[in-house]
């Protein structure tokens, strides 16, 4: 069984239909990538996977359950993680409070024993802090770790709006043009992180990428849409050569 399944899916918008009839899935330990031209639709899909749009036709199975009602907090309960194009953090806290406030999902505890401090909390707090500082090695944010957001250049912001989302602890993460405004040294850095994150820490990626060589570096498979509509599924190779990706890419 497949860790994550979109069956027919589709929306539209003001009758402009955005995605129609897009199927896929995506194994347990891929990393699934999703390219296509601008207004093909890429977003559109981690929108619905994320919560934020509500489907007009088709399901999405995460572990074989659909979760096409679910609110967009019980999406990250479910273990599902996202990063945005633009980063969106809280700016005038630190590296590190941005990277602890993601664990408020998987908190035990109640307000009262939390505004005591009992020792299950004090417990939980040390087993949150840990974590962090596993990401924080993970993403060599050592040196930034207690400087406020919007004091960092984007290439740092990019890379701690992908701390929190680990921060999360999801099966799936969803990243949305991770490489977006990074040079061709922190695209380099990235492509190993998004490996490490895979292999070591066991995560399924699904990616939008524009980065054609990030993409064919790091993808197993690759599913390019265009105007809303599935062209092909393959390996990267197989799907850059594919007529009617050539086609949606640089026209007749």
């Amino acid at each position: 069984m497949s860790l994550f399944e979109a069956t027919d899916i589709g929306v539209s918008f003001g009758g402009v239909r955005a995605l129609h009839d897009v199927s896929f899935s995506v194994e347990q330990g891929e990393i699934f990538s999703i390219m296509g031209p601008n207004g093909a639709g890429k977003t559109t899909v981690f929108n619905l996977i994320s919560r934020f749009y509500d489907l007009d036709q088709g399901d999405m199975l995460l572990d074989g359950e659909s979760i096409r009602k679910l609110a967009p907090h019980q999406i990250a309960e479910r273990g599902i993680a996202r990063t945005f194009q633009n980063t969106e953090l809280f700016e005038n806290e630190t590296v590190l409070q941005n990277l602890l406030t993601a664990h408020h999902t998987h908190r035990q505890t109640s307000f009262l024993a939390e505004m005591a401090f009992l020792p299950k909390v004090r417990k939980q707090e040390l087993r949150f802090r840990e974590k962090v500082e596993d990401i924080i090695d993970l993403l060599d944010l050592q040196s930034y770790r207690e400087q406020r957001i919007n004091s960092l250049p984007f290439g740092v912001r990019k890379i701690v709006e992908l701390g929190r989302a680990l921060s999360l602890e999801p099966k799936l993460l969803l990243l949305d043009e991770p490489s977006s405004g990074l040079n061709p040294e922190e695209t380099e850095d990235l492509s190993f992180w998004i490996e490490d994150i895979n292999e070591e820490l066991g995560i399924t990626v699904i990616m939008v990428e524009h980065d054609m060589n990030l993409l064919g570096q790091v993808s197993a498979r690759v599913m390019a849409l265009s105007d809303g509509e599935l062209l092909t599924v393959g390996t990267p190779d197989e799907v850059r050569a594919h007529p009617d990706v050539v086609k949606a890419y640089l026209g007749e």
